[in-house]
């Protein structure tokens, strides 16, 4: 793994430790009986924050494997990656 790779992946597991202790706030808001629209406001709060972090993963994969498989000598392979990209996306509108 290259350095800048890294530093990405350090970032991205710190972000998602960060949500992750969100998300316990927010089960305790639950046991807790807490006012509704609070809670709420605090799931959208980690709904963007899961965006975010999946944007930049997204990214980072379209500028490593995509590319690479683009630039590649190997149709199934490029046909393979366009796919799983379509996939993700088939998946993340039916949510």
């Amino acid at each position: 793994m290259k350095e800048g790779e890294k530093m990405k992946n350090e970032d991205t597991l710190k972000r998602l430790k960060i949500i992750a202790g969100h998300m316990g706030g927010v089960i305790r808001m639950v046991e807790e009986d807490a006012y509704c629209i609070d809670v709420m406001r605090q799931i959208q709060a980690v709904q963007a924050a899961l965006n975010k972090v999946s944007a930049a993963i997204l990214e980072d994969h379209l500028n490593s494997c995509v590319i690479t498989a683009i630039r590649g000598e190997d149709p199934s392979e490029r046909e393979r990656v366009l796919k799983e990209i379509t996939d993700v996306f088939e998946t993340a509108t039916k949510v």
